[in-house]
């Protein structure tokens, strides 16, 4: 577990750098999506990832890596979306952005911490293409979930899906070896 942490922590800090760069080159833009936009944004980088694994073209030129990122920081902006409604003139600052980040950071380790204790790391034997299909499965029950209005009968709701598949894309970084 103790090696889990330190790769855990060290992708989420190269993640948190793009974050941190791209909202004082934007500022916090990304704050008037609604959620289900980044939902379909986190879809998008998903299916590229397994056409890509299927084909074994990448006409794009974005690696892998880079796309994996793009879903954590989707799913932290997502998150922030939900706790904080979007606004066509909002007025969070990039500090104030990067403070939510941090704080949905956190909660997502913790979860990880959890869940890999109970799970015993079964997502160490597990294949890149296998996390790509199970972030799909959380983005297609999201979508289900938000075309109901947010209603579910028996499963978790939304925020839990977007922490899910931000640590699955966590995992597969690690498996890539992305490196700070």
């Amino acid at each position: 577990m103790e090696k889990t942490t330190l790769e855990y922590t060290n992708v989420m800090n190269v993640c948190r750098e793009i974050f941190e760069k791209k909202s004082l080159d934007y500022g916090p833009s990304w704050r008037i999506l609604r959620p289900s936009s980044l939902t379909d944004q986190i879809f998008i980088k998903a299916q590229r990832i397994r056409t890509i694994q299927e084909t074994g073209e990448n006409k794009v030129g974005e690696s892998f890596e880079d796309a994996f990122m793009a879903i954590v920081n989707y799913c932290i902006m997502a998150i922030i979306q939900l706790r904080h409604e979007a606004k066509i003139n909002d007025d969070m600052t990039v500090q104030e952005a990067i403070d939510a980040y941090r704080v949905i950071e956190k909660e997502a380790f913790e979860l990880m911490q959890k869940k890999n204790h109970d799970y015993g790391e079964a997502w160490r034997d597990m294949r890149v293409s296998s996390l790509t299909d199970l972030i799909l499965t959380k983005v297609l029950r999201i979508k289900q979930i938000e075309d109901n209005a947010g209603m579910t009968l028996v499963s978790e709701g939304i925020e839990g899906n977007y922490f899910d598949m931000l640590n699955y894309s966590v995992f597969a970084l690690i498996h890539l070896d992305v490196k700070c």
